[in-house]
């Protein structure tokens, strides 16, 4: 097939740039990005304010002291929400990682985000959240259950 050969000789001037979409207290995303970079995958990351007090405190830091713990959060949360929908409109993928820990909800609001903007939607989630995200599941391009499933559908991209 003549358009697969000539991407195969020019995907090393492609690059994907992938929002990674998801909780932000633990590593998963270094886990995906040191995964990419072992095979050698030409992808870009792009992902939420991981840093969990900058986050908390955007809103204050440029806006000034607000009236109370209400205003503080809604600062936040357009500070964030600005953040969020400049980067993802930047990225060619997303890829949201629900994990079983924590609570989900920033997760899920990104991931519809991404199918409301038609983006290529990769989901991560576990055994146990099957039921409670088939809906989602559903609307995404592709669900997995692990990380490393996640990096070899980036990697069949360039297959």
């Amino acid at each position: 097939m003549k358009g697969v050969e000539i991407f195969k000789r020019r995907r090393d001037i492609i690059t994907f740039t992938v929002y990674l979409a998801g909780q932000i207290h633990d590593d998963w995303r270094k886990d995906i990005i040191d995964l990419v970079e072992e095979k050698g995958l030409d992808f870009e990351f792009v992902y939420p304010q991981t840093e969990h007090d900058l986050s908390d405190a955007i809103g204050e830091d440029i806006l000034g002291e607000q009236p109370g713990k209400y205003y503080r959060d809604d600062a936040a949360s357009d500070i964030n929400n600005f953040r969020t929908s400049v980067l993802m409109e930047k990225a060619d993928i997303v890829i949201a990682l629900f994990g079983d820990q924590y609570r989900q909800w920033n997760t899920a609001m990104d991931a519809t985000t991404a199918i409301n903007k038609n983006k290529p939607l990769i989901i991560i989630r576990p055994e146990e959240l099957i039921h409670a995200l088939k809906e989602l599941s559903n609307k995404a391009n592709v669900t997995v259950s692990t990380v490393e499933q996640a990096v070899q559908v980036l990697e069949y991209i360039y297959a």
